[in-house]
């Protein structure tokens, strides 16, 4: 074996390596906000008896996705610049029950100390022209290697069962049809979108509607509850004075 060789299979090896590394970054940001995101969850569940969370998932990019969009972007074919442009390699979609639920648990991820949001994308305000509607944070997460600190973009997109629905069979829909989508396709399919907004803003009304009534129904009971306490003590004072 010659010197060159040698020479490019260190360079393979190292490259190799620093792939390595620069994949399990990805996943192992996913596994910190994974615990954080569960640790809510758990805490709604036992202390608010409620949890606004339905569903979450994760995923990390494939090698050939991150180089597709790479090329189609223009980027500089680098790990240092995939890293800073390609800010979606890592993502969690979350699916909360009501609209409201989204933005307090948005606010409750950026709250944390060790996270930062270096990206807010609010398309519920302000929906994509096809109707499309979804909360996107791009987080920057340290995760801490044996000899490095690496900050880590992590993907967060947060949206209601509705918009989960539309945006899943949207893309069914359109999954590997490159062609020109018919005009009245897309026409229906934004309206579909509009249909699930209503229903959203519908099952949010309802939903605050109820929790004024739990609301004054448990103040009622209190206040019973206090009443019966001050009678009781009433009589208890009375009958001790008879004695």
């Amino acid at each position: 074996m010659d010197i060159g060789s040698v020479i490019d299979m260190k360079e393979l090896k190292s490259l190799k390596v620093e792939l390595t590394r620069f994949m399990m970054a990805y996943k192992f940001a996913l596994d910190e906000m994974n615990t954080k995101i569960n640790i809510l969850k758990d805490e709604f569940n036992y202390i608010h008896d409620y949890n606004p969370i339905e569903h979450v998932k994760s995923r990390i990019k494939s090698p050939e996705s991150i180089f597709k969009k790479i090329s189609r972007k223009g980027y500089t074919f680098s790990l240092a610049s995939i890293k800073e442009n390609v800010r979606d390699i890592a993502g969690i979609r979350i699916t909360c029950s009501f609209i409201s639920d989204i933005y307090e648990l948005a606010k409750m991820i950026g709250n944390q100390k060790d996270v930062r949001v270096v990206d807010y994308k609010d398309y519920i305000k302000n929906p994509k022209p096809n109707g499309y509607q979804s909360l996107h944070l791009i987080l920057e997460i340290p995760i801490f290697m044996s000899d490095r600190e690496e900050l880590t973009y992590v993907e967060v997109q947060i949206r209601t069962i509705a918009m989960d629905f539309w945006a899943s069979l949207e893309h069914k829909i359109y999954y590997k049809y490159n062609k020109e989508v018919p005009s009245h396709m897309i026409a229906e399919l934004k309206d579909a979108a509009t249909i699930a907004a209503q229903l959203d803003r519908k099952m949010e009304r309802l939903h605050k509607e109820i929790s004024v009534i739990k609301q004054a129904d448990l103040e009622k009971e209190e206040r019973l509850l206090n009443m019966n306490n001050l009678n009781l003590s009433f009589l208890d004072n009375f009958f001790k004075n008879k004695n």
